[in-house]
């Protein structure tokens, strides 16, 4: 049984109006804005909800938690409102949201209704995270056959293909801008998860329903017993 189910995805922001209009429009999602400054992204079924967190911090380093999105041109999402980091070097072109935050665009003749296609997280070494997070959310690690990056698909309720594991040079210096949050489904609930590694960086109290936490090599994500 998997310990966790995933529930949406968080991603922060300093201007949330902004930066949650591009995402809506780049993903297909309705946006709406809250009175408390954050904004939620909305699709067919809960599982599509996109939450969009205030921030004072801008982005400073290249994130280490970044989104691929499906376009049929990369001049769609360029419109939007994103810059151009790199259009040549891959199959796929690397763009910079309004804020700064790398994205990854692959084209497409034809798109489905979901236009996110994976998240994609950097790390020292691939091969034990990807298979902690295929183990805590029942998915399949697969592994690229020439060792470049590992991933993990089939993941119960994720609205997208598959979460990657590249392997980088650099530490990780700063919270990630990007976050899953999850179901903690798994008898014991949170504390399944510390067992299975996880650290609790905040436990839930009066001001938050939730735990947030960090994966064995530090990446954030939150945790909700249900």
């Amino acid at each position: 049984m998997p310990l966790a189910t995933y529930k949406d995805l968080c991603i922060d922001a300093v201007d949330v109006p902004t930066l949650g209009r591009f995402w809506a429009d780049a993903l297909a999602l309705d946006l709406e804005l809250h009175d408390d400054g954050d904004a939620k992204l909305t699709g067919a079924t809960d599982r599509d909800t996109i939450w969009l967190n205030a921030v004072p911090e801008p982005v400073t380093v290249k994130q280490r938690v970044h989104l691929d999105v499906f376009a049929r041109h990369v001049d769609d999402v360029l419109a939007l409102g994103a810059v151009p980091e790199d259009l040549a070097s891959f199959p796929w072109k690397v763009l910079r949201d309004p804020e700064g935050g790398e994205l990854c665009v692959f084209e497409r003749e034809e798109l489905s209704e979901r236009r996110l296609m994976e998240v994609v997280v950097d790390c020292a070494d691939p091969d034990p995270i990807t298979t902690w997070w295929a183990d805590l959310l029942g998915g399949v690690r697969r592994d690229d056959e020439q060792g470049r990056f590992s991933w993990v698909e089939d993941i119960p309720d994720a609205p997208f293909e598959s979460l990657v594991f590249v392997p980088v040079p650099e530490p990780k210096t700063v919270k990630n801008r990007i976050h899953l949050d999850l179901f903690a489904d798994a008898p014991g609930g949170v504390d399944a998860l510390v067992a299975a590694g996880a650290t609790v960086l905040r436990a839930e109290d009066d001001e938050i329903g939730w735990t947030v936490l960090a994966d064995p090599i530090g990446n954030e994500f939150c945790a909700l017993v249900r």
